[in-house]
């Protein structure tokens, strides 16, 4: 069965797609702007602040769905300037414990509304 999973604390989709996809035991957490959920503005033009939102918001939609940032299983991450990949890198360490999750990062010439940082997340629900 196929559950899309929505909460108030995290941004809304701005698009046709749901903020998160419930099935089975995983959760499949759509990419993440850096929205502050409570004003729907960015919260910095700091890539490393962007990147902590975007988690932020990722375990809100993981605590909506019964689950937990903790157990991420596998992340995307996208940056327009992969030059501050190391620090984003340690921000993003700071949410995650051993074993990380597996991950990809790319370098993308431009993202939705202009922000530095996207994340998108698979993770485990049982």
């Amino acid at each position: 069965m196929i559950e899309a999973i929505a909460t108030a604390e995290a941004p809304g989709a701005i698009g046709p797609f749901s903020q998160a996809i419930k099935v089975g035991d995983l959760l499949f957490v759509s990419g993440q702007l850096p929205i502050d959920p409570a004003t729907g503005e960015f919260v910095s033009n700091d890539p490393v602040e962007q990147a902590r939102q975007c988690l932020k918001n990722i375990a809100a939609i993981a605590k909506a769905a019964g689950s937990g940032i903790e157990r991420t299983v596998k992340t995307t991450v996208l940056l327009t300037d992969l030059s501050k990949f190391a620090d984003i890198n340690n921000e993003y360490a700071t949410f995650f414990q051993t074993p990380f999750p597996a991950r990809a990062c790319y370098q993308v010439s431009a993202l939705p509304k202009g922000a530095l940082v996207e994340i998108e997340a698979v993770i485990a629900l049982a």
